[in-house]
């Protein structure tokens, strides 16, 4: 497999003339919208459904899925797990456009496998103030799934909690396996 990583960069772009990746990248961005045609959908997934995935960079979620620009909400954070911000990002993904499932993908090797709640204190110690949120590390990602799929069940703000399906996607193989809600 090929990364931007391992592609050399062309002689006139940003990284090349002593530009940052965000130089790249939005160079990378006028490139698309010279051609970019508006597709006329709406905020609305045509699918239905949301996904809530890590935000690792080995996870191309549309291609593992067989998804289409449109087909779903996307919710990523470091270990896809469900917190207080994905519920947020779930109440208006169902109150106000339309979703009825939720499909919740961890991964093996996830990097919150090896972290504590001890890097919060870690943090404060270093910055003199102690973050507000969880650090959310977990050593069991089948549990952390299950866990992920009774937050969204249990949540008293989201309409559809009939079609929560939890798995774990193989990083080396591509597969995603489901976990067992019980």
């Amino acid at each position: 497999m090929t990364t931007s990583a391992s592609v050399p960069t062309d002689s006139g772009d940003a990284m090349s003339n002593g530009g940052t990746v965000t130089d790249r990248l939005v160079e990378a961005n006028e490139r698309y919208a010279a051609v970019f045609t508006d597709p006329g959908m709406d905020a609305r997934p045509v699918l239905h459904v949301a996904v809530v995935a890590c935000m690792d960079a080995r996870l191309d979620l549309h291609d593992a899925l067989g998804l289409e620009l449109g087909d779903c909400h996307t919710i990523r954070n470091a270990g896809g797990v469900v917190t207080d911000d994905v519920i947020r990002s779930l109440t208006i993904s169902q109150r106000a456009l339309g979703t009825r499932s939720v499909v919740l993908i961890h991964h093996t090797g996830c990097g919150l496998e090896s972290l504590t709640e001890e890097f919060r204190h870690d943090l404060e110690m270093e910055v003199g103030q102690r973050p507000a949120w969880a650090v959310e590390a977990f050593r069991d990602v089948e549990q952390d799934v299950r866990q992920s799929m009774q937050r969204v069940r249990t949540s008293p703000f989201l309409l559809h909690t009939d079609d929560v399906r939890g798995f774990v996607f193989d990083v080396k193989t591509g597969l995603l396996r489901e976990i067992d809600p019980t």
